[in-house]
Parts: structure tokens; sequence; C-alpha cells
């Protein structure tokens, strides 16, 4: 079984992430490292994907700043969303010539792992018919619980998914949440009633994502990922 490295962050700023981000998938493109699912959280930050409206960030900048809100524009799919502090955010670095060169399949997939990991808490999530996310409740009641924005380059994986732990959902007010009319965004701790710490469902994300891609997941550290990375850079001449 193929191995996959996870890495825990911590807290990183979204800039920050997407240029390591850069610098992993140039190395999975020459194989010189391997599969890699990282886990972090940044400091509030509206993001804007490739196919995302203006008119859906509902506030000026200058409100943004204000709240200390970071805007930035993304190389992921998808319209409009936030992250913020209490959100664990994936971006699983994946050579998918390995496992499935097959987009809708994979974007499934990163659903599944997260609607089985939020059965680990005892909750029902779902899936909504021409909506990307995991969902719960029912009809008009439907809250979003997990987002996802993928990027693929010669079939490997960036970005990701965000999955609402304790997140503070008013900043979600300051945007149309994925380009989606009236969508209502949810928690683990709102639905479950009480504090829950992201360390709680990481483990359960990460576990079913590698049964669900067939990867052995094995957990290192963030010294050990920048000793390879840039082993694997002074090795061999990569590019982007």
């Amino acid at each position: 079984m193929k191995i996959c490295w996870i890495i825990d962050l911590g807290t990183i700023n979204y800039a920050e992430a997407c240029s390591l981000q850069k610098r992993m998938v140039a190395a999975r493109k020459a194989d010189t490292i391997e599969d890699i699912l990282l886990f972090c959280e940044h400091p509030h930050v509206i993001t804007l994907g490739r196919n995302a409206k203006r008119e859906n960030l509902l506030v000026s900048e200058h409100v943004l700043r204000q709240k200390d809100v970071e805007l930035f524009e993304s190389s992921r799919g998808g319209d409009v969303t936030y992250h913020g502090p209490g959100q664990i955010v994936g971006y699983p670095i994946l050579n998918l010539s390995a496992i499935q060169r097959d987009v809708v399949w994979y974007v499934r997939t990163l659903e599944e792992a997260m609607i089985r990991a939020t059965a680990e808490f005892g909750i029902t999530a779902k899936r909504v018919t021409g909506k990307t996310g995991i969902w719960t409740g029912s009809g008009n009641t439907d809250e979003k619980l997990g987002a996802i924005g993928v990027h693929i380059t010669r079939w490997v994986t960036s970005h990701g998914f965000a999955y609402n732990v304790s997140t503070d959902l008013r900043f979600f007010d300051l945007i149309v949440p994925c380009g989606i009319a009236d969508c209502k965004t949810t928690s683990l701790e709102k639905l479950l009633g009480r504090r829950v710490e992201e360390t709680e469902a990481k483990p359960h994300i990460a576990k079913h994502l590698g049964e669900l891609l067939g990867l052995e997941m094995k957990q290192i550290s963030k010294k050990e990922l920048f000793q390879k990375i840039e082993h694997a850079e002074q090795s061999v001449p990569v590019t982007a």
C-alpha cells in the first residue's frame, strides 16, 4: 500500500500555505516526495476561487480590513468561501495517476471522507444534488458543514476541503458561501451543542480519506516535511 504523509501545520497564513503547496506539487510531479495530506487552520480570510463572482462578496474591502479579514484570489475551483479559526482545512497533494484519474470521483471521495468522519459523531451528513460539499438537515433546512475547492494539474492535486468544527459562523454573513443563494452554514459544535476540538475530528477525516484512496496514512512532523521537500528540491531540478 502506498504511503500518504499527514502533516499538521497548525495556524498558517493562506498565502504561505499556497506557496508551500506549489513547492509540494512540483516535487510530487517529479515523484520525489510521497502523497501528502496537510491539515491547517487559517487566520480570517475570504478566498475567491477561479469561478468567483465579486457580487458574492457582500461587504467592501474596507469593512474586511476593519474586521481583520484578508481577501485572497485563489487558483482553486469554486466561488467564494471563508476560512478561519475553528475550521479544519485539508490540502491533499496526491498523484491521481496512481490512484484514479477522475476529477468528479476525487471530489466525491473528499465529500465521502467528511461524511464518514461526521458519522463518527453520531451526525448524518449528506450530499445535495448540484451542490459540492457536505450538508446536514433536510430540504429548506439544509446547512453546509464542509466545503470543497480543488486544483489539479497533470493529475496532481492541491487545495482541498474546509470542515467547520468550532467556526464562528457569523463570518459567513460577509459572503454568499460558494455562490449559493440562501446558503446556511453549520459546525460540529452547533450540531452537537458542546465544545469540540479540531483534534477530535482530524483523525477521523484522515482515516476515512486513507481508506477511500487506498493509502496508508503516516504522521510526520513539520520539520520532517520541510527537510524532505528541501532534499527533493536539491536532488532533482523541479519545475511547477
